[in-house]
């Protein structure tokens, strides 16, 4: 994974279903198993949308639309099967080397801040991406709810990584700084959350300073 070009270039070059099949894999483990966020994602996308354009590549851009968007639809529902029928269990102490606190409060205040919308907003955040299905079903959300927007959710990420490097991933400044823009997708990727911390904290602020004025309008 730490070499993500030559690995996804590599299969591509084998011109074998087999690749199709590991890619499917790694996007339905990316967001089905609540203890592997750390797979990549929107890299991944972007990576497979550029190799398709190139001549002669195995990959097929239509194939990998619909293939990736059964395997995002399919890890999301999996997701949450997880989180409905064992949630409350994996959020023990002991799983927390897998399953961190801290990602898992972020994924929280993100559901409870955007509702049934975090399950399609949530696709374009990587560690969100992966836990909010998980939370959704902890918290019994109508699964014809969570499946209209796992659906949506779904296709548009898919697309949207997939055709951004169809189009864009072999312009000469794209190829050349390939890692620079990688990083750059995670960065942008994560900036759903910092958004939220941010009003969060803005919001602690404005209360904290509206109790300590009533509390001088009181002594008054």
């Amino acid at each position: 994974m730490l070499n993500l070009n030559n690995f996804v270039t590599s299969l591509a070059d084998q011109g074998s279903w087999v690749a199709y099949s590991i890619i499917f894999l790694i996007i339905l483990c990316e967001t089905g198993l609540v203890i592997m966020p750390f797979l990549p994602g929107d890299s991944l996308l972007f990576l497979c949308g550029s190799i398709a354009t190139l001549p002669h590549s195995f990959f097929n851009v239509e194939l990998l639309l619909i293939l990736l968007s059964f395997a995002a639809f399919l890890g999301d529902s999996l997701n949450f099967e997880i989180g409905n029928h064992f949630g409350k269990s994996l959020t023990k102490p002991k799983w927390s080397k897998w399953i961190k606190p801290n990602y898992l409060r972020k994924t929280n205040d993100f559901f409870k801040c955007y509702g049934s919308n975090a399950v399609l907003l949530g696709r374009f955040a990587p560690i969100i991406r992966t836990l909010v299905p998980f939370t959704a079903g902890i918290s019994k959300m109508p699964y014809h709810t969570f499946a209209f927007f796992n659906v949506c959710g779904g296709i548009a990420w898919v697309s949207l990584g997939i055709l951004s490097g169809y189009f864009f991933g072999n312009i000469p400044l794209v190829k050349n700084h390939f890692e620079l823009l990688m990083m750059a997708i995670i960065v942008i990727s994560l900036l759903p959350i910092l958004l939220i911390k941010f009003k969060k904290n803005i919001n602690l602020t404005t209360s904290h300073k509206t109790l300590k004025g009533n509390d001088l309008n009181e002594k008054k």
